[in-house]
């Protein structure tokens, strides 16, 4: 199916962030955008006020005629929907045009400079970085999202003037290899999705297929010690990136008053004193990789120091809720033992001096199967941790995989206790004398509660 054919389009998991941000470009483009979603969530009401009839009952009788005719409508669908789904049964049945995610972002991408951010972790946060550092330059760009940026209020920029497209590249399912990027970044490539890819070698090796995407005399940017080996067509020019060292990277490293300023150092110049407008210690290397591609792109020195020092982060990414000098309340999407790790220290560094308690819901039963023992290892860098009930998404329940198996294994001296999902808030209620830094963790529905978390936690 032709794009130019396509009056109508249906989505089968709407209010997933990346699905979004395509349920956003179909509605900009006029088309007729409707779809199913498991729950309602303040994102899914943002669509709905924004044009898209969306519905939370996997009933057929509520999909829109329109999303019947089966010449000009699109079916995209995320993997998280599971088989046998009524509505996508439906769909395949008729013969409709079905496609994932990825497979329509590398449709809509096809012909322009794809500038792409994959890993296991630090993509979302790299992307929007990126998006940010090239539109608000003379370069400007499109982008696709995987989180809210809050520059934009959105996942999804728009551009009539430029070729670039920031697009979050992501590995589940093999999603990226639907892309082909003009510039891609490999942040990380710790295991991940073993339910997905079996063993960490097939991992790694969905990352070297990736780089066979790149296009002829296009751009590699991969961190320092990865184990991923590309295998990238003749003149992909390949560039290393890390904190202190690599093709690119920072110098005279300023952390302290709430803030961190460096010097960004690639291949071509150096650029002083520039600061991070989301100053943890983890946006370093992100922002030396942001930095690398839209330089790349043409944005000036001075266009860089300027968009980083604006950039004002993405949604769950190291989100402050509360950020007072007697309290701070912080959400992040951390749902993998490494990016715990890595929001742990970022925090104990900004607040040594406090007791930080992280609240966190595992997502899936397979990851916490796989990395239990990792999770307890980087969830014991906090002082407290208050565990919640597996988030399952698209799983149904492992025989004897709980949140417990995380819990047995924290180490001696933190704080612990559990807690299950319905009665969160009250346990919040419980503890809020106690809370000096709280941080909500994780990639499950732990979200929806933070603003009554802030409620509580302002009123105590």
């Amino acid at each position: 199916m032709r794009l130019e054919d396509i009056k109508s389009v249906y989505f089968l998991g709407a209010g997933g962030i990346g699905m979004s941000a395509l349920v956003r470009y179909f509605l900009s483009e006029g088309k007729t955008v409707a779809g199913y979603d498991r729950t309602p969530s303040p994102l899914t009401g943002k669509l709905i006020e924004e044009g898209a009839a969306l519905h939370f009952e996997e009933n057929c009788e509520l999909i829109p005629n329109e999303c019947k005719e089966k010449e000009t409508t699109l079916v995209v669908y995320t993997p998280a929907i599971p088989k046998g789904h009524k509505e996508l049964e439906f769909f395949a049945s008729e013969g409709f045009c079905i496609k994932k995610r990825a497979e329509v972002l590398g449709i809509i991408t096809k012909g322009k400079a794809g500038v792409c951010a994959a890993g296991t972790h630090g993509k979302t946060t790299t992307s929007t970085m990126t998006a940010h550092l090239l539109h608000q330059s003379h370069v400007d760009c499109a982008a696709f999202l995987g989180g809210i940026s809050k520059n934009y209020k959105s996942n999804l920029i728009l551009s009539d003037k430029s070729d670039f497209v920031v697009i979050e590249a992501d590995e589940y399912d093999r999603s990226f290899l639907h892309l082909e990027p003009y510039i891609a970044t490999i942040t990380s490539a710790d295991p991940d999705h073993l339910d997905i890819y079996g063993n960490k070698e097939n991992y790694l090796e969905a990352f070297a297929q990736f780089t066979e995407k790149i296009r002829e005399n296009g751009y590699l940017i991969i961190h320092e010690g990865l184990e991923v080996v590309p295998r990238t067509k003749p003149g992909v020019k390949t560039y290393t990136y890390g904190r202190e060292s690599g093709d690119f990277h920072a110098e005279n490293i300023r952390i302290g008053n709430g803030t961190i300023i460096i010097d960004y150092v690639s291949p071509w110049q150096k650029v002083e004193n520039v600061e991070l407008g989301v100053p943890v210690s983890i946006n370093i290397e992100n922002g030396v990789a942001s930095m690398a591609m839209a330089e790349i792109c043409g944005a000036t020195a001075e266009e860089l120091k300027q968009g980083m020092l604006t950039f004002a982060g993405a949604d769950r990414r190291f989100d402050f809720h509360i950020k007072r000098d007697d309290l701070v309340l912080l959400s992040d999407y951390a749902h993998h033992p490494d990016e715990v790790r890595a929001c742990a220290k970022s925090i104990k560094d900004l607040y040594k001096d406090k007791k930080v308690t992280a609240l966190f819901q595992p997502h899936l039963y397979s990851r916490t199967a796989d990395f239990y023992k990792e999770f307890a290892e980087s969830l014991s860098l906090f002082d407290k941790v208050i565990l919640v009930d597996i988030y399952p998404a698209r799983e149904v329940p492992m025989p004897g995989v709980t949140s417990k198996l995380i819990y047995d294994c924290i180490g001696e001296g933190v704080e612990k206790s559990m807690c299950s999902r319905e009665n969160v808030i009250n346990c919040i209620e419980k503890e809020k004398n106690n809370i000096e830094v709280l941080v909500s963790l994780g990639a499950g529905d732990i979200e929806n509660d933070v603003p009554e978390m802030k409620r509580i936690l302002e009123n105590k």
